[in-house]
């Protein structure tokens, strides 16, 4: 199972550790495949990440400038600082001593220099990728169904026990029995004063349960019995619903082309690599 790349030698060990790191994840992620699959996978998967990695670091030491000395000992003392034995930095990094760590350092600065270079050569999305992401990705933005509603919330804790709380909450009720407008009775009750109570339109998921349980089983218009959260005590009046929904490509647009962005710099990684493996000698021993 060891691999020469270039002449270097990845041995058996190193793609089983590799493995073990990358197992917890994997494990969940292929939890339904076959054990012997997976476990195929994953050395095959963790063999190629060591490749890559062993590519990239070839590439980087004979090709990308040299880090200079003044920012390798400003990084060196600033992670001292923050680690109180130098042995546990050492076992961080896989190394042994301070000129072993210098070396470490310098090739995780070029390798991120690498790819901040690639990252900035990644193409921007064009009109015709966002059309196409938006027509094959619709449901990825449907959005539930969503109800504007006001609230009258009593909170109850150190300020006002529970009895008191219900107490005033109920005064609101019995005052919109007896006629009077619920936004005249929010303004009057209600702590969440600076808003007179009205939440806006709220989707599910947004609120606790036991709220988002009452105010989407009421229609347009109807006002709700005084009922309970974790919070406090509520009345609840809906003012209007809209059904689930996809939204239009101009309302989804912005998001879209930071999807794509984040594809196309990691895609200039990927296509990198891919370029260094192409040229690459890669041997099984």
């Amino acid at each position: 199972m060891a691999v020469l790349v270039n002449g270097e030698k990845i041995e058996d060990s190193a793609i089983l550790e590799e493995a073990e790191r990358l197992r917890p994840q994997y494990e969940k992620t292929f939890e339904h495949m076959d054990a012997k699959e997976r476990e195929a996978q994953l050395l095959e998967w963790s063999k190629e990440n060591l490749v890559e990695k062993t590519l990239l670091k070839q590439e980087i030491i004979k090709n990308e400038p040299k880090v200079s000395k003044e920012t390798l000992v400003t990084v060196m003392a600033n992670l001292k600082k923050e680690c109180k034995n130098p042995m546990d930095l050492y076992n961080d990094f896989g190394v042994e001593n301070d000129e072993n760590l210098s070396k470490k350092l310098e090739l995780i600065i070029q390798t991120q220099q690498k790819f901040e270079k690639l990252h900035a050569e990644a193409k921007d999305p064009t009109v015709a990728d966002i059309k196409k992401y938006y027509e094959e990705n619709k449901e990825q933005f449907r959005q539930g169904d969503s109800v504007r509603v006001s609230h009258i919330v009593k909170y109850y804790g150190w300020k006002c026990d529970e009895a008191s709380a219900y107490k005033i909450i109920s005064q609101a009720y019995q005052e919109i029995q007896n006629g009077s407008s619920f936004e005249l009775v929010a303004d009057k009750h209600t702590d969440c004063s600076d808003m007179g109570g009205d939440i806006g339109y709220i989707k599910r998921g947004q609120m606790v349960e036991e709220f988002e349980d009452v105010v989407f089983n009421l229609g347009v218009g109807q006002i709700s019995n005084i009922f309970r959260t974790r919070y406090g005590f509520h009345i609840a009046k809906v003012y209007d619903r809209k059904p689930a929904s996809i939204p239009d490509l101009e309302n989804v647009k912005e998001q879209i082309i930071e999807i794509l962005k984040k594809q196309f710099k990691s895609q200039a990684v990927y296509d990198y690599l891919d370029s260094l493996k192409s040229k690459a000698t890669i041997e099984e021993k």
